[in-house]
């Protein structure tokens, strides 16, 4: 028959139990973990931990206005280059991956890199003047040259998500 009191069983000295390691650590702030995709966000409290900005802000921060305008002009840009398509393909140049490059300057004249699909395009003629005739029509405009090149060479990889989900790519 067991004895009717057992003696205490002492824990190593590592091992310290959870409510005695709580009393000794400092006091900390909850750690925010992120919120899964399936629980709904509030946004009328206030995230702590995280600054808040101030209700007015009286002066622009540099260069942002400049940005912000030269970007809108690119977009303007490369909406006017989104009216032409290739004759063949049901896409327009720009989700097909023709245009390589734009540069503005800051009298808002346009040189564009574009390519074709092959050297061999019936349209390598007259695409880039109709690429040049729309970017003209822009708004504010100055310049624009167009200048066709063949490196890197064209390949069904440089086209949009979009535009392989219409020709069925995806």
């Amino acid at each position: 028959m067991p004895p009717e009191s057992e003696p205490p069983i002492e824990a190593a000295p590592e091992a310290v139990s959870e409510p005695a390691q709580m009393e000794s650590m400092p006091e900390q702030e909850p750690v925010q973990r992120p919120i899964a995709p399936s629980q709904p966000v509030s946004i009328e409290e206030p995230v702590t931990g995280i600054p808040q900005k101030a209700e007015e802000q009286t002066e622009p921060v540099p260069g942002t206005e400049i940005d912000i305008a030269e970007a809108q002009f690119e977009g303007k840009v490369i909406e006017a280059i989104s009216t032409v398509f290739d004759p063949e393909i049901p896409v327009n140049i720009y989700e097909l991956g023709l245009i390589y490059n734009i540069d503005i300057n800051g009298m808002n004249d346009v040189r564009i890199d574009m390519t074709l699909t092959s050297p061999a395009c019936p349209v390598a003629g007259t695409l880039p003047g109709d690429v040049e005739r729309v970017v003209q029509g822009v708004e504010g405009i100055g310049g624009v040259n167009v200048e066709l090149v063949w490196e890197p060479a064209w390949t069904p990889d440089q086209m949009s998500e979009a535009a392989k989900l219409e020709l069925g790519f995806m």
